[in-house]
């Protein structure tokens, strides 16, 4: 698959304006050229474009650090919708596993919710539920019990209030500190993924599994230790599901456990895994943005109505420019920089998404950007790690 060839099929900003955003002028110095190899990713040695991006828009648009902060709506939205999952799993404790209400019930109502409470334990891993941090680990501990399986301290970081230091497995914040950088960024591909996938079925493959790809790529990629916020959600997942099991059956448990591989596989919602990152097309090597000056693109929004039940999550380049701006201000961000947003190819469907993915020959598992270098780890120890006040900053 050449991967330089790709061509989205899901944007739907008209052709005039594309090219007014990925003109290329002559004068202007060419950014150093992206290295495509056949079957290999789009290797760069570019700074990743949000920083540059939101220091443009802070410059431009001052007010818009005003919106930085907790979101105090968020708890009783997990508290709802957790309460939905234990509902539905009591309900289901009679049902056999292999009937259609019991699949269906996962599918539409058990899928969509836990899709939901990872997006939730995503939120509340940028310490935007509380104030406090160790309020927000509680709270990630709490919207994990429908997941089934001990998962929110391992998305996050921990933020030791003994050393003031950030310890712990802190696989997302690193993300977004060394976005695309290969080594340390848990969301790319791995060289093997990339080998045995990147095929009509091996992509459907993927799509359909791709729950267990995020949950188990970070341990091959780099390990740190458990700390004492991991075995606590340890400890308070094993007491829910065994209370669970004690005064209802297995079969709630598996109702919760097949809703979290559902939510992960082929629902609506579990498109934007790919939406977020994959690249569908590429401009000239020569294109930039003409507000940053910075290569496009690298990370893709989605407006659609699927955000309501995601917290806001597929405006993602407004995510990424400010990830410390909770998900209700979210659309605010893109009202007051609309300017640095309205042009930004985009996706207009998370199924579409999904569907072009594994159908189109010309898109796969290397249609991502890596960086050869740059980049440190959340929480690593001396130089070569970011510290807790570059992290807040």
């Amino acid at each position: 698959m050449p991967a330089s060839t790709s061509t989205i099929t899901t944007s739907n900003i008209p052709k005039d304006a594309k090219a007014a955003r990925l003109r290329s002028s002559p004068d202007a110095e060419a950014p150093p050229p992206l290295e495509v190899k056949e079957h290999d990713f789009f290797w760069t040695y570019t700074e990743e474009p949000h920083r540059t991006r939101r220091m443009a828009i802070i410059k431009a648009h001052p007010e818009v650090t005003k919106l930085c902060g907790p979101e105090p709506l968020t708890k009783y939205l997990v508290l709802l919708v957790v309460s939905i999952q234990v509902l539905a799993a009591y309900s289901l404790q009679n049902t056999p596993f292999w009937s259609l209400r019991f699949w269906g019930v996962a599918y539409i109502i058990g899928a969509t919710a836990n899709q939901n409470l990872f997006l939730a334990i995503h939120e509340i891993s940028h310490n935007l539920a509380f104030r406090k941090a160790e309020l927000n680990r509680a709270l990630a501990v709490f919207a994990n019990l429908p997941i089934g399986i001990p998962y929110s301290a391992s998305f996050r970081v921990y933020v030791s209030p003994i050393k003031k230091d950030l310890c712990g497995l802190p696989y997302h914040l690193t993300h977004h500190k060394s976005l695309g950088v290969d080594g340390l960024d848990t969301d790319l591909p791995t060289a093997l993924e990339a080998v045995f996938l990147d095929s009509l079925l091996g992509k459907a493959f993927f799509c359909t599994f791709q729950i267990l790809f995020y949950a188990l790529r970070p341990v091959f990629v780099y390990k740190v230790p458990f700390t004492s916020i991991h075995f606590i959600n340890i400890a308070a997942q094993v007491l829910f599901d065994t209370i669970l099991v004690r005064y209802t059956s297995l079969h709630s448990l598996y109702y919760l456990i097949l809703s979290s591989f559902l939510a992960g596989s082929l629902h609506p919602c579990a498109g934007h895994f790919i939406a977020e990152h994959y690249i569908f097309t590429h401009p000239p090597a020569s294109a930039k943005d003409p507000l940053t000056n910075t290569e496009i693109p690298e990370t893709f929004s989605y407006y659609g109505i699927l955000n309501y039940l995601t917290y806001n999550v597929g405006l993602h380049n407004e995510h990424h420019d400010f990830p410390a701006v909770p998900w209700s201000r979210l659309w605010e961000v893109n009202r007051v920089a609309n300017e640095f947003y309205k042009d930004l190819p985009r996706h207009r469907s998370w199924v579409g998404v999904i569907w072009s993915f594994v159908m189109d020959e010309k898109v796969g598992m290397t249609c991502r950007v890596k960086r050869k270098e740059g980049g440190r780890m959340v929480g690593g120890s001396g130089k070569g790690g970011w510290s807790q006040a570059e992290v807040e900053a």
